[in-house]
């Protein structure tokens, strides 16, 4: 087949772009420029150029042409404002599942035609078909799935792509890296939000909200126990970074409107079981809400679900009750729906309960 592959200058894209190499296919890689040049050059270096350089060196060693496309508008009009609107208005935003269904397999479509039949990423994933569907299923590695971050595609899209590693072992992609010889088979993996590279988070969001001063209140007394530079720079079920003795604290509620942060000792009593949130915007891979509503739950990348009920009402809306309790459950965060290994679909949650 003609495949359009993704580099990102990683192992795991350079791995599945030598594994399609192996099988024959006719290839052309694709790097995505979306680093914010202009807007955050002075937080720290360019980790674009150095990620660039790796992506060229993996595609020379066997001829496949490399082509650099630009996004950097698209990527701030359809992933970056939404960011920083949610943070602004005190939510917890989930960029990385915007920038693949708007940007990677979204705009990046307008610049190649239809001779490409597939296009390929390393993201660790995998399909079937089921009933004449294809179907979203969890990677070979539980740790490092990333059905949560591609819950947001659509059929069609999903039709298109190829996950060459999906179903490897992370430590098996390493061992093959080092088969291959690829340039940067020793390269740690990267962490974090795709556009921010190296940069924390906090600077990036201080350079648009900048800094307010508000209080930091124990919940269960109103007590004024310090300051904070912004509510904006706390996330439900934060433990770090509020600089207080006698803890250990967690942060358990904001007050957007008032700028102010609470928190408490005790975050894990009754009271403060969280296990039950709505969710709307709510988005099925394939179309339609699945007949099953004993499904399971990720509330954020990672190994761990949960057993849920999911009750829709209303228009693209559902209530969903959690088998056990999750203490950083907070509004603007996405929650991912399965059915066994079947990535189902996903939604934001708009209330904890």
């Amino acid at each position: 087949m003609k495949i359009a592959v993704l580099v990102s200058g990683g192992v795991d894209s350079s791995v599945a772009l030598r594994l399609l190499h192996e099988q024959g296919h006719q290839l052309e890689a694709f790097y995505l420029k979306i680093w914010l040049e202009d807007e955050l050059a002075y937080l720290g270096d360019c980790p674009w150029e150095e990620d660039l350089a790796y992506a060229q060196a993996v595609c020379d060693a066997i001829n496949v042409p490399l082509h650099v496309i630009p996004l950097q508008k698209e990527y701030w009009q359809q992933v970056v404002s939404y960011t920083i609107a949610e943070v602004r208005a005190g939510r917890t935003p989930s960029p990385d599942l915007l920038c693949n269904q708007r940007i990677k397999f979204g705009a990046f479509l307008e610049h190649i035609d239809d001779s490409f039949e597939k296009i390929a990423t390393g993201h660790y994933a995998q399909k079937a078909v089921i009933d004449g569907k294809t179907v979203l299923l969890k990677a070979k590695d539980p740790i490092k799935d990333q059905t949560y971050f591609l819950s947001y595609l659509s059929q069609v899209q999903l039709d298109r792509l190829l996950f060459p590693i999906g179903c490897y072992l992370k430590s098996e992609v390493r061992e093959l890296a080092d088969r291959f010889d690829i340039p940067n088979k020793q390269r740690p993996d990267s962490q974090g939000i795709c556009f921010l590279g190296k940069i924390k988070f906090s600077d990036f969001v201080a350079h648009h909200l900048g800094k307010q001063q508000g209080d930091i209140i124990e919940y269960e007394t109103g007590t004024k126990l310090g300051m904070h530079d912004g509510f904006w720079f706390h996330t439900i079920g934060q433990r770090k970074g509020l600089r207080l003795g006698g803890g250990p604290w967690f942060v358990i509620k904001k007050d957007p409107a008032r700028n102010i942060v609470y928190i408490s000792r005790q975050y894990h009593s009754e009271d403060k079981v969280r296990d039950q949130f709505d969710v709307e915007s709510l988005h099925w891979i394939n179309g339609s809400e699945p007949k099953k509503h004993d499904l399971s739950a990720k509330i954020r990348h990672g190994e761990h679900t949960y057993s849920c009920t999911i009750e829709p009402f209303g228009i693209n809306r559902a209530h969903v009750k959690l088998d056990g309790s999750d203490q950083g459950l907070a509004p603007g965060q996405f929650a991912v729906f399965y059915n066994g290994d079947q990535c189902l679909g996903c939604g934001v949650i708009s209330e904890e309960r």
